[in-house]
């Protein structure tokens, strides 16, 4: 712990107190021992003095002392750096629906491992988040507007439909656009919450009026970074109008929006590793780094040393410090 640490550290003048007590405590045994040895009268002296002090009779004024010291510190006002909840942030979870999303290489599906895995990420979420939910494949659908109602998210999530085409490009735009509407309402005088995009997709972009890596510098200029996350493999396959299709992932496009945006790049190959992105993106997303206030263990170790020295003093003299 340095200085810097410390709320108030001034109060740490009161250790010259400490200091000052613990010398006199000193000077105090050397008179004391002084006295003792100018006693003429050996006889009795052998019979009310011990011929080798116990250290044991110190164990008071060293708990009492050390007590002080342990105050001292709490009054400083220590600090720390702590994981603490969110109290105001805007999440979008940006959803792919497009046809590939049915392929059977992730078990059950695409769809459904992810529809679970999103229920879990928006129940897990600390209640100061709002969240929101898009749907796309040719065009993007806000189903529910930024929310601390997890309930509404997790319906919306079990009610998502398949659909032709991916049109990643606008489900961004339309994503920062709900952000922005929202932020203008609850923003105040500390200005619009925190935002973030968590997009969720297995293919390349298709169709669009707006690409995705135009809105991904847009996101960027915006101040709202972009989690990516390439769901699916390389082998997955989909039952078109009775063909089999290839829908492998595309982790380039991703990784391209991820960077472009200032956002993190996620790739799960199966529903037990996009339940860890999930888990994962939920840490970053519901808490924050902030100093607080730490000095609870010190009042509280101050305050049981105190009491060790009454007990102290009263166990080997029969009397409190």
């Amino acid at each position: 712990m340095s200085f810097s640490n410390f709320v108030a550290p001034w109060w740490f003048l009161l250790l010259i107190g400490v200091a000052l007590l613990t010398a006199g405590y000193v000077v105090a045994q050397r008179i004391r021992r002084k006295r003792v040895l100018r006693f003429t009268n050996l006889e009795l002296l052998e019979k009310v003095a011990p011929k080798r002090e116990r250290w044991s009779r110190h164990v008071p004024a060293a708990f009492l002392l050390a007590a002080l010291a342990l105050l001292t510190v709490a009054l400083a006002g220590p600090t720390s750096e702590q994981r603490v909840p969110r109290n105001r942030a805007t999440v979008m979870l940006v959803v792919d629906v497009s046809l590939s999303m049915k392929a059977t290489d992730v078990k059950p599906s695409r769809l459904e491992a992810a529809q679970v895995a999103a229920k879990s990420f928006a129940e897990g979420l600390t209640p100061g988040i709002n969240l929101g939910l898009i749907s796309f494949a040719g065009s993007a659908t806000v189903l529910v507007a930024p929310t601390t109602d997890r309930a509404a998210v997790t319906q919306s999530i079990d009610g998502l439909k398949l659909a032709q085409s991916t049109a990643t490009g606008d489900a961004l735009v339309a994503a920062m656009a709900s952000i922005d509407s929202f932020g203008k309402v609850v923003g105040g005088a500390e200005g619009p919450p925190p935002a973030r995009i968590v997009l969720m997709t297995d293919g390349k972009e298709t169709v669009g009026t707006r690409k995705a890596f135009d809105a991904a510098e847009d996101a960027k200029k915006a101040g709202i970074p972009i989690s990516t996350i390439s769901f699916g493999t390389e082998d997955g396959v989909v039952d078109i109008e009775g063909r089999q299709q290839s829908v492998p992932v595309d982790d380039d496009s991703m990784k391209e929006i991820a960077k472009l945006s200032g956002g993190e790049f996620f790739k799960a190959a199966s529903a037990e590793e996009l339940r860890r992105v999930y888990d994962t993106l939920g840490e970053q997303i519901g808490y924050e780094k902030k100093q607080a206030d730490a000095s609870k263990p010190w009042l509280l170790l101050g305050t049981m040393t105190a009491m060790f020295a009454a007990a102290a003093a009263l166990l080997l003299g029969q009397r409190l410090p």
